[in-house]
């Protein structure tokens, strides 16, 4: 009797044993795969930072000169003007414009209802501020940064590019526009202080990430056939 207790028990405390260091090696594996995915994620951030950072300007006399700016959207108010983040960028692509450091400019905005339509605001604020609607060329299904660099390169024809936007976000889209085949540089459109600034800089570094995984696996915008040569009619009065 005493035997067979004691048999049961080492079977017992075996199962135990082996139930704990199976634990301890599933605890061990997760903790390693979050350390390879974090430093892997900062290798992808590190990597796209020091690739770009030569191609940034911030002041506009050391621009170099391009035939196209690309603008992107970044949301208008509820009274239908531009947010603060899109009024700096269209304003940093209408100085471009005057200066004569881009010739055409590519809107890229959400027009996904009829009640939010950025492109409509982005159009109306560019020709009233004396830009031609001759020069002004319209992406109407750039619903992300990914979308819109994909799209000026294959339906646009853009194989040159300033990317106008704040400093936040333009590393991404100068990455994005290197990966796709575009000669890429860029301009921020910073002026003075932004709300979410800290929030928005976080959820870049996870956008970064994305965009690497994008460019790897090759990912096609939803719409993505077609032609509106960028050197040719505007597309402006269309939609």
């Amino acid at each position: 009797m005493n035997f067979k207790f004691s048999f049961t028990f080492l079977l017992l405390s075996l199962d135990f044993n082996f139930i704990k260091m199976k634990f301890n090696f599933i605890i061990k594996l997760i903790a390693w795969s979050v350390l390879s995915i974090v430093v892997v994620s900062v290798g992808i951030i590190a990597y796209i930072e020091s690739v770009t950072s030569p191609l940034i300007y911030k002041q506009i006399t050391k621009v170099p000169d391009n035939y196209v700016a690309i603008v992107f959207g970044a949301g208008i108010r509820r009274d239908g003007t531009p947010s603060k983040y899109l009024k700096d960028r269209l304003d940093a692509g209408i100085r471009l414009y005057n200066l004569k450091k881009v010739q055409r400019i590519l809107l890229s905005g959400d027009n996904g209802s009829k009640n939010y339509d950025e492109l409509k605001v982005m159009k109306k604020y560019m020709t009233d501020a004396g830009v031609s609607a001759n020069d002004v060329f319209v992406d109407y299904a750039g619903f992300d940064t990914y979308s819109t660099v994909y799209r000026a390169k294959n339906i646009f024809k853009v194989d040159r590019a300033l990317m106008v936007t704040q400093s936040y976000h333009l590393r991404r889209a100068v990455y994005i526009g290197h990966e796709l085949g575009i000669n890429t540089e860029g301009y921020a459109a910073d002026k003075g202080v932004y709300n979410m600034a800290t929030k928005n800089l976080i959820r870049e570094q996870f956008a970064k990430i994305k965009a690497f995984l994008d460019i790897v696996r090759k990912r096609k915008p939803k719409y993505y056939k077609g032609t509106i040569d960028i050197h040719g009619s505007s597309n402006f009065y269309e939609k």
